[in-house]
């Protein structure tokens, strides 16, 4: 399956060792970094220490259990971004209709099928690659529009010199003032009238 260019990182929790070792050994071929937990509270600490892009959690287990962790990294605005995947014995309606609730993007049931595991994981791998490219492209048009200054507001300007109200007794010349107020950059040149004037001046 194909995987974004950098380590994909996915955490595990389960208390039951032989379904991690399913688990891991399958995501470890397929080029994952994979770090397993056994209790919920070890797979909490570890989602806000390795911060993984994607989760595998089961239903029940020691500690936290999947639900609880599921609304504990939806209620964190810094691992809002984790894919969650349930893992279960429990295939009713309303147990799918409550881990969905929980917070778990989707749901996988015990015993594990290798080829449903792997397609379920691809789909985890494109959506939190995209929420990252989002993410990233947010952060960057949050820094664009910081370093954006504009000119608002009403301007005050001599119908004669043409220069700008500053401040109560200032006064300042209008390329002067919208330099020190935006981001615009000044070359100096002639119109065509202004030429003709200044020829006939001299002529």
């Amino acid at each position: 399956m194909t995987v974004i260019d950098a380590p994909f990182r996915v955490l595990i929790a389960d208390d039951d060792r032989t379904t991690t070792m399913i688990l891991s050994a399958a995501l470890r071929s397929w080029s994952f970094d994979v770090t397993v937990t056994h209790d919920g509270t070890a797979a909490w600490d570890t989602l806000v220490s390795q911060r993984p892009a994607l989760a595998i959690f089961d239903w029940m287990m020691p500690g936290l259990d999947g639900l609880e962790l599921c609304r504990r990294v939806r209620h964190a605005a810094e691992h809002s971004g984790t894919y969650i995947i349930l893992l279960t014995s429990r295939d009713s309606p309303e147990d799918l209709v409550a881990g969905l609730d929980s917070g778990a993007d989707d749901y996988l049931t015990k015993p594990v099928d290798r080829e449903e595991l792997r397609a379920r994981v691809h789909v985890g791998v494109r959506v939190a690659t995209l929420q990252a490219r989002l993410a990233a492209r947010v952060e960057e048009l949050q820094m664009a529009l910081t370093q954006v200054r504009q000119l608002e507001g009403l301007l005050s300007i001599c119908s004669y010199c043409k220069k700008v109200r500053a401040g109560e007794d200032s006064w300042q010349q209008i390329e002067r003032y919208i330099g020190e107020h935006s981001n615009a950059e000044f070359s100096h040149g002639i119109c065509p009238t202004c030429f003709d004037r200044v020829k006939d001046d001299f002529s």
